[in-house]
């Protein structure tokens, strides 16, 4: 045999071990998936792809090939990717609104390869994940210019669901009306009323009446359904184009950084992951001077860095508030266990509500 042979002999044999690997390869594969399908996570994970090429980069010893085994990497990640968007059709996405609306567009964002159902209101969305006819929910938390989604609040402290990530969603609202009207032919417009909200000096430059609507997707089906050009809705430019409209005026947003955070709702918690992780808290102090002041000293004597503390009334109780806590850490060590175990002694209720890593950006497709 010469060298040829004993070289193509080798790889045979290389083949044969790696295709057995492969396949152990894709089986955890197929966990993975699962594991994200029952959560709501995406198939992907930046970070984590980032951690793996360094971490096995730094270890494959040969200098002279590390960068073709880095891009030998690189494609065994893109197929388990693949792999993974295959097992993944299907899974099943609440949001609050009809096609087109924000919250669909962020829906379709993070889970592309699912079957995204739009529900009448937030409410209604949340509870069919819990009810199991949806495995995830994308609802709205936080807008950079509105501020807090009360509503969408009150069912994270009230309902059963926990909160697998957060993304971000550029906003860029436009002037929606129907083929051939003019800014000029305009006398109402209608939106969801954090869209009036945020177009509100363009508005009244203007000096249009506002008419308020469920959601931007509903408001642009509306003004396409009655063929009026002097009523205009205000929404995407991906609803423009899905109900034939014409973008009479794009970016009248007042704010340049107008963006909306959305969390994933499932009804399984994920637990905390890497340095970075953060956890969501929600507690009612008891009735007792300094109550409230004593539970955010247990946090932050215990080392836990709070990025948010928010304050919302609690439903049918007439001045009671229930707060809500954005912090760095993982409270499921042993001195986060102490800290929560301190922390129920200051509280009347207390809830981890979910964690994240960190808020991913969805980049909004800005073309008209």
């Amino acid at each position: 045999m010469d060298t040829l042979d004993r070289a193509r002999t080798a790889i045979n044999e290389i083949d044969r071990k790696m295709a057995e690997l492969f396949r152990e390869r894709m089986e955890a594969v197929r966990k993975v998936a699962a594991y994200k399908q029952e959560r709501g996570l995406p198939v992907f994970d930046a970070e984590r792809e980032k951690a793996v090429l360094s971490r096995n980069a730094s270890a494959y010893a040969d200098e002279d090939t590390r960068a073709f085994y880095v891009s030998f990497l690189q494609d065994v990640m893109e197929v388990s990717k693949r792999y993974q968007h295959r097992l993944l059709e299907g899974i099943s996405v609440a949001y609050s609104g009809v096609e087109g609306a924000f919250a669909d567009i962020a829906a379709r964002r993070i889970f592309p390869d699912a079957v995204h159902t739009g529900y009448p209101d937030f409410s209604a969305a949340y509870r069919a994940v819990e009810r199991g006819e949806c495995e995830c929910a994308v609802l709205p938390i936080e807008n950079s210019y509105a501020g807090v989604v009360g509503q969408v609040m009150d069912l994270m402290f009230e309902g059963d669901l926990y909160v697998n990530g957060i993304y971000a969603l550029p906003v860029t609202q436009n002037l929606l009306g129907v083929p051939g009207a003019s800014i000029q032919e305009v006398r109402t417009v209608i939106s969801h009323p954090q869209a009036l909200d945020q177009c509100a000096k363009y508005l009244r430059v203007h000096g249009w009446e506002t008419v308020q609507a469920t959601n931007t997707a509903l408001a642009a089906r509306q003004v396409a359904m009655n063929r009026d050009a002097s009523v205009a809705a205000i929404a995407s430019v991906e609803t423009a184009a899905l109900y034939g409209l014409d973008v009479l005026d794009h970016d009248i947003n007042e704010s340049n950084t107008n963006t909306t955070k959305f969390a994933v709702f499932s009804r399984v918690e994920q637990k905390p992951m890497g340095d970075e992780s953060k956890f969501l808290l929600l507690f009612t102090v008891n009735d007792v001077a300094g109550a409230l002041a004593k539970a955010i000293n247990v946090i932050a004597d215990h080392g836990f860095n709070m990025k948010v503390l928010r304050s919302r009334p609690v439903r049918d109780r007439a001045w009671q508030y229930y707060f809500y806590v954005e912090a760095e850490g993982d409270e499921t060590a042993e001195n986060g266990r102490r800290m929560l175990k301190e922390l129920a002694s200051q509280c009347e209720t207390l809830k981890i509500a979910g964690h994240y890593t960190a808020e991913v950006s969805l980049k909004q497709n800005r073309q008209i």
